[in-house]
Parts: C-alpha cells; sequence; structure tokens
C-alpha cells in the first residue's frame, strides 16, 4: 500500500518477506558450509531433519498459533507422511522411477494421506476446547504409533501386500517394507537439502498466503472471539476444519521428508517426546509467529549437537539455554525495551526521511 506517496509494506508482508529471507539465509549458509567442508559430519547429517522440524513448526502453528487450540498430537500425522512416502517411494523404485519422481510423488502421497487422518481426527476433536483437546489429540497421536506398530507391508512383483502379522506371502525376489515395531528397515535415503528448501519454502507461501486470505482472517476471528464470530455467521467448526487438515497435510510433507532421510526409521522415533518437542519450537519462536517458529526449529535442532563438546553436561546446557530464552521472551521489560528502541529507529528514520526531501 501506498501512504504519503511512498510504497509502505503491511505487518503481514513484512513478516512474510522476513520468513522467506530467514529461509534463504540458513540454507544458503548451511549449503555453502556443507559444500566446503567446514561442517561436521553430525551436522550434515542433521540438514534435512532440521527443514523437517521448520515444516512442522510452520503446520503446528496453524493450530496452536492460528487457530488457538493445543494439539499434542502432531507427530502422529507426521509418522503417517513418513511411511506412506516411504511405501510410495519403494513401490516406484521397483517400476523403475526416477529418484525425483519418487520423491514428488511420495511427498504428494504422504501430504494426501495426513490430510485424510487429519479430517477423520478433526470430527470427533474439534467438538472438543482447551484440556480437553490437548488430551484427545495426544491420545490419537499414540493410537496412531500403536497402529504403525503392528503393520507389515511386504512388495513382490504382484504389488505391494499388507498385513497385521510378520506371515506375509511373498514371491521370490519380494522384501518387507514395514516389519512392525522394526518400521522401515529397507528404506532408500532420497532426500537432499534443495528438496527441503522447496518444501519449507511451500509451507511457508501456504501458511502466510492462507493466514493473508479471508479463510485466515476467519480464523483468526474464532480464535480471538468464539461468540462474536459466530454471531456474524461463521462456521466454526468448518473454518477450525480447514485449518486442523491443512497443518495435517503440512506435517505429511515434512514427515515424507524426515522418512526419506534414513536407511531405517521406526515408529517409536514419533511418540509423544517428538510432538513436545515440536511444540517448543512454536512456543520458543512465538506462538502465532510464522518465522519465529522457523528459527527456533533450525537452532534448537543445531543446539544439542552444537554442545555435544560438553558429554554428559550437553543436555544441561541445552535444558538451561531454552529456560533463558523463555524469561528473556517473556519478560515485558526486555519488551516495552525492544518496542522503545524500535521506536526510536523508526523517528530517526523519518527524521531522515524529512530532511532529505528538504534537501
Amino acid at each position: 500500500m501506498r501512504k504519503n506517496g511512498k510504497l509502505v509494506l503491511s505487518p503481514y508482508k513484512k513478516n512474510e518477506i522476513t520468513a522467506y529471507l530467514v529461509v534463504v539465509l540458513f540454507f544458503g549458509i548451511m549449503a555453502s558450509l556443507k559444500a566446503t567442508g567446514v561442517l561436521s559430519r553430525s551436522l550434515s547429517g542433521q540438514l534435512i531433519p532440521i527443514a523437517a522440524y521448520m515444516i512442522m513448526a510452520v503446520s503446528l502453528n496453524l493450530v496452536v498459533g492460528i487457530s488457538g487450540e493445543l494439539s499434542l498430537g502432531h507427530a502422529g500425522f507426521m509418522s503417517v507422511g513418513a511411511f506412506t512416502g516411504i511405501i510410495t517411494s519403494l513401490y516406484l523404485a521397483q517400476a523403475g522411477a526416477p529418484t525425483v519422481v519418487r520423491f514428488v510423488v511420495a511427498t504428494l502421497a504422504g501430504g494426501v494421506a495426513a490430510g485424510i487422518v487429519g479430517f477423520v481426527i478433526a470430527i470427533p476433536v474439534l467438538r472438543l476446547r482447551g484440556d480437553y483437546l490437548a488430551i484427545v489429540t495426544l491420545a490419537f497421536g499414540e493410537i496412531i504409533r500403536n497402529i504403525l506398530n503392528v503393520v507389515y507391508v511386504g512388495l513382490d512383483r504382484n504389488g505391494l501386500h499388507f498385513a497385521t502379522t510378520s506371515d506375509i506371502a511373498l514371491l521370490e525376489g519380494g522384501s518387507m517394507i514395514l516389519k512392525g515395531p522394526m518400521g522401515a528397515i529397507t528404506n532408500e535415503e532420497i532426500s537432499t537439502l534443495l528438496e527441503g528448501f522447496i518444501l519449507v519454502v511451500v509451507a511457508l507461501f501456504l501458511a502466510q498466503n492462507m493466514l493473508n486470505s479471508r479463510t485466515g482472517r476467519a480464523i483468526m476471528a474464532i480464535r480471538d472471539n468464539r461468540i462474536a464470530a459466530e454471531s456474524i455467521g461463521l462456521s466454526v467448526t468448518k473454518y477450525k476444519m480447514i485449518a486442523f487438515v491443512v497443518s495435517a497435510v503440512l506435517a505429511g510433507f515434512a514427515g515424507v521428508l524426515f522418512g526419506l532421510n534414513f536407511s531405517s526409521l521406526a515408529p517409536v522415533k514419533f511418540g509423544f517426546n517428538q510432538s513436545i518437542l515440536i511444540l517448543v519450537f512454536i512456543v520458543l519462536g512465538g506462538i502465532g509467529n510464522i518465522w519465529g517458529g522457523v528459527i527456533s526449529a533450525g537452532v534448537l535442532t543445531i543446539l544439542p549437537e552444537a554442545l555435544r563438546q560438553f558429554s554428559d553436561y550437553r543436555m544441561l546446557v541445552y535444558a538451561v539455554v531454552l529456560i533463558i530464552v523463555m524469561l528473556v521472551t517473556n519478560n515485558k521489560s526486555v519488551g516495552t525495551f525492544m518496542s522503545g528502541l524500535k521506536g526510536k529507529l523508526t523517528s530517526r528514520k523519518k527524521e531522515g526521511g524529512d530532511d532529505s526531501e528538504k534537501n
């Protein structure tokens, strides 16, 4: 928009541009460090999981920050996407599909599968509020993980075979893809840093455009005042369903990227602790702050590896850092100081602009 003949960006547009710049800068620096051999092997191996966690932070922020509902089972959607993507990728590999095609189709399949599961779960869940909703989403996350523990999938020249026991009759040359609690043990690592970067940008694009749309404004209106939103004809169930399903689809994308980065992957990886880790990302990054969650996901994933030199004390240092960040970000004095500093910088810019116009 224009103000006094000058082009002025809205706060939403500024946040959107900031998010893209943060992602481009981060991945550009990491790719350069990896290419020059500066990054250690352990940190290099964390780059694709970091991209997956960034997508998860964007995904969960749609539910917790934008919709205002607490979900504690988001890792369940990630697991659905991961194992759907692995099955799709290995099936296409048997058909001789190129690696890029396998990844793209697997990503779409994982997102659709997670979205369907999210829709089914949202039907009963969105009738609840507050602590009840958090407990039920936690339960669904654990249910999904335990279902995966009893799923066995085999692949031979006749196609895929599904069962709830390990007794799957496969033709000669066939192989098992999923082995119940052992998960995927014959996976192919086809995720790349470039694909992770693209998926993060796609997630940001979908989330930012949704927030700036009529649907996003309706979701935030329901979050701020449910009764007022209902009084003007907004369907609470409809808009919360949209936020929940879109969030599940993005979690499915993250799951595919994460799952296709490992040669073996077990359902236990997507337990309660994984859901809490993702929640920590958005709490420290600022609930409802998309780019803050992205930064937090990157920093908090790298931090334990960067502190590995402290051996047994690294997790203690990690916890202390988390506590300090939470105290600082929630301190009113710090907030007042930053607001005052921002106001001074803004006033100086205006004074500089006025002086240049006079000259």
